[in-house]
């Protein structure tokens, strides 16, 4: 008899054009469009396996964030996962990943949330604002994973969901937990 299949929902959010939606569409789809449009929120199911399991994936591809935004409820409630996306390109996209967790993190009331550090754009390391060790740094701090990725050129790009989903089983440790409407799914 086949493994049950487990859904996991994953929030992919960050500042405005570090490439979230070109990290999605190429994870989803194997696509890179090179122009930019600014998102409207859209969620994405796509299937895939880790470990020997099989996962359904929803995955929240949202507006870019900034500071004073309020981070919308329904990427706090119910969700398993965050992509914490960055462009390597730009300094205060990478601040901003921190506000952003710390956003969640009070949305949820608890101080450990399965989720993935992404540096985006790292084609553009000729243009790199954000070093390496600092993501590294962050991503300890955070208790998160990290990894640098690029839609463009498809490099890490499933890598990322697979650290998500690594991060969240993690922290579920077997327990099968299901998303209710009211409440953070983090354990």
């Amino acid at each position: 008899m086949p493994a049950e299949v487990k859904r996991r929902k994953i929030a992919v959010l960050g500042a405005r054009s570090v490439g979230k939606s070109s990290l999605v569409k190429q994870f989803i789809e194997k696509q890179f469009i090179d122009s930019y449009y600014p998102t409207i929120e859209r969620a994405y199911v796509k299937g895939i396996t880790y470990k020997g399991n099989e996962y359904v994936l929803e995955i929240f591809d949202t507006a870019g964030q900034d500071e004073f935004s309020p981070l919308n409820a329904q990427y706090a409630i119910g969700i398993h996962g965050y992509v914490l996306v960055y462009s390597i390109a730009s300094r205060n996209s990478f601040e901003m990943v921190q506000i952003l967790r710390d956003k969640i993190i009070d949305y949820c009331g608890v101080t450990d949330i399965p989720c993935v550090i992404a540096g985006a754009k790292s084609d553009l390391d000729s243009s790199r604002q954000v070093q390496v060790s600092e993501l590294e740094k962050v991503a300890e701090t955070n208790n998160a994973a990290y990894v640098e990725t690029s839609a463009k050129d498809d490099i890490n790009v499933g890598r990322v969901f697979q650290l998500c989903v690594q991060e969240i089983e993690r922290r579920l440790s077997g327990n099968q937990a299901v998303p209710q409407a009211n409440r953070c799914l983090i354990q």
